[in-house]
């Protein structure tokens, strides 16, 4: 097997949106301040990168395996001192189907092969200790080569079990598409819900990375297409007390699932949590169920009904972007509302009618949601839904937007319209100048907002691709920050926590992370690490 180094395919790549210019001369520019954020390629760095793309070929070479792209993808991007390493991968040919659904676990029982890349421990077979000097050890590509350490999304350190399932209403697009997350009882006979869930999601993920959908699919389906989540899906609900609300909003090319480590530690510590699909063409893919025609096949669950699906909608030629994310906020936050709306409608007792088959028992959640105790939570676009759906509905009665993408967000919202608690917790890297502005406008002296920062975390930090990767590439594509991810997703979750306990009156013991919230604590400042003081001039 060859090996190839990023620096032989060397070139410089001019940064704007929506792809590159080849040979085109143009100074680095940070690509998220003239574009959107995206959930599977990070924000970079100012500066020059070395890639695998060779410029005008329209094609990316991964260990001198040539896979045709439709544009320079979106993840290969201006990077500043891009890691001097080896790559190795299976040749793409030699790479065996996988079963559709095999025996699985959250932290993955995969092929030996596959282990290798990704960094993590195969559980079906004995692997030789790195203290064994006979045992070559393995280049490392997507996590470490530690024999002992595998990756997963991370399990609810709260004293319930995590039950998940999801909920449809309307046979049209105009109807609720969200997956629940709540408190359930033990059943470990029951299996792990699938992170992604459909073969679609990954054409929407090589559509958002401007790949060819045949190789995105496959590259996808073999690296990730085992991977569950730790929560049981349709797993009976655990009654006995009322929960607190939170409806969650995914970010930018993001989907339902992809957010199931934070959900899942809420759900583990008491709430009821709607993670929101939004079909406002902001999501990757997804879809809704309408019903198919007499001559059509039959075979699908439930009958009479087929997939109609939605994929991530890029700007037009001539279109401003400003004015494209401000009108999907504006039906992302009316989806938020929707979503709480329907949960409401649930606890009251109503009937509501779920699209999708599911074995889960929906009477259970009757009477089970404290509606005094609502909250709203999203991350970068997620970050300004939230804020967009607390203008609108007094019901939240506070909001946490994680790594905030302020561009959506209306100039009528910082007219006092917002007057929640929000709690902004941001991330090192990602941030800038003109978006931090923003917040602090809109934070003003209201003692009940509040900014925080987490060293050493990237935009990544927040959605669980940071867990289901690992090492060179996960650095290289920014994925992982200088600190654990685990860390910093528990940094982000107890101040989180704590407040939401102290704005929705809750009895628990989240207050012992207060000072989090302040800024007080390792790995967290407060306010931001950007520098908003007018430039002097020369």
């Amino acid at each position: 097997m060859r090996l190839l180094s990023p620096a032989l395919c060397a070139s410089p790549g001019p940064a704007r949106r929506g792809g590159v210019t080849p040979g085109t001369a143009t100074a680095p520019r940070h690509p998220l301040r003239h574009g959107q954020p995206d959930l599977v390629s990070p924000g970079a760095e100012p500066g020059t990168r070395h890639s695998f793309w060779k410029n005008g070929s329209g094609v990316v070479f991964l260990c001198d395996i040539p896979l045709p792209l439709m544009h320079r993808p979106v993840f290969l991007e201006e990077q500043q001192n891009p890691p001097s390493v080896r790559f190795v991968a299976p040749h793409i040919s030699r790479v065996p189907p996988r079963p559709r659904q095999p025996k699985i676990s959250s932290h993955f029982s995969v092929s030996a092969p596959c282990c290798l890349l990704l960094g993590i421990q195969d559980t079906t077979r004995k692997i030789p200790s790195r203290t064994d000097s006979s045992v070559k050890a393995p280049i490392e590509m997507w996590g470490t080569n530690s024999t002992e350490k595998f990756y997963r999304i991370p399990e609810g350190k709260g004293p319930h079990s995590v039950g998940c399932t999801d909920l449809m209403t309307e046979n049209a697009v105009e109807g609720s598409f969200l997956r629940l997350y709540y408190p359930a009882y033990d059943a470990t006979d029951m299996e792990e819900a699938r992170w992604i869930p459909d073969k679609e999601y990954y054409q929407g993920l090589s559509d958002f990375l401007n790949m060819y959908r045949v190789v995105g699919e496959r590259l996808f389906h073999y690296y990730v297409g085992s991977v569950t989540c730790p929560a049981k899906s349709n797993a009976a609900f655990k009654p006995g007390e009322k929960y607190p609300l939170l409806v969650f909003s995914h970010g930018l090319g993001a989907f339902r699932t992809i957010y199931s480590a934070i959900c899942i530690e809420m759900a583990s510590q008491g709430f009821i949590v709607a993670a929101v699909e939004h079909r406002d063409e902001s999501a990757s893919a997804t879809y809704y169920c309408k019903r198919r025609s007499v001559s059509e096949s039959q075979e699908e669950s439930p009958p009479n009904m087929e997939k109609e699906w939605i994929y991530y909608r890029k700007l037009k030629t001539g279109e401003e972007e400003r004015c494209l994310r401000h009108k999907q906020v504006q039906q992302r936050a009316q989806e938020c509302i929707k979503a709480l709306n329907l949960i409401l409608k649930i606890n009251s007792g109503e009937e509501v009618t779920n699209v999708l088959h599911s074995d889960f028992d929906w009477n259970s959640l009757k009477d089970s949601v404290d509606t005094s105790r609502i909250a709203v939570m999203g991350h970068s676009f997620g970050g300004a839904t939230v804020i967009e759906s607390l203008s609108k509905e007094i019901r939240f009665r506070c909001g946490i937007a994680l790594d905030v993408w302020m561009l959506p967000v209306g100039d009528d919202i910082y007219q006092n319209s917002v007057q929640q608690p929000l709690l902004f917790i941001n991330s090192e890297k990602f941030q800038w100048a003109e978006n931090i502005l923003k917040i602090k406008k809109l934070i003003s002296n209201d003692t009940n907002k509040k900014m925080i920062t987490i060293k050493g975390s990237v935009h990544q930090s927040f959605p669980d691709f940071t867990f289901v990767s690992g090492g060179i590439i996960a650095r290289f594509f920014k994925l992982k920050g200088e600190i654990d991810p685990n860390e910093a997703i528990d940094i982000s979750n107890h101040a989180s926590l704590a407040f939401l306990q102290k704005h929705l009156s809750l009895r628990k013991d989240f207050d012992q992370w207060d000072s989090l919230v302040d800024g007080i604590g390792p790995n967290v400042i407060p306010g931001t690490n950007i520098d908003t003081s007018p430039a002097e001039p020369e």
